[in-house]
């Protein structure tokens, strides 16, 4: 399940947790406002810690969206059941 930008925007209001799945250092540089950092690589070991709530509809973005499609399929195997991609990541973002 892919979403865009105006779709990320109104499940944010809604209150969806944006997960940003790259590097530290990519966050540090810059993220969504409210993002909380999984790297996608440490997804298996951490998400369960971090995501408690396997219910919450949560958005998984990258730079591009291939990390985040990884992410995504990650999450659904571990049980998570809303789990969006942000389409393209953040390579479109203003």
């Amino acid at each position: 399940m892919e979403i865009n930008w105006e779709q990320l925007e109104k499940k944010a209001k809604q209150g969806a947790i944006l997960v940003d799945v790259r590097s530290p250092q990519e966050f540090q540089e810059g993220h969504l406002e409210n993002a909380i950092l999984l790297p996608e690589y440490e997804m298996k070991q951490n998400a369960s810690q971090i995501l408690s709530d396997k219910t919450k509809t949560i958005i998984v973005y990258c730079s591009t969206g291939h990390r985040g499609i990884k992410a995504q399929k990650i999450l659904q195997a571990l049980g998570y059941n809303q789990v969006y991609n942000l389409c393209h990541g953040l390579e479109n973002y203003n």
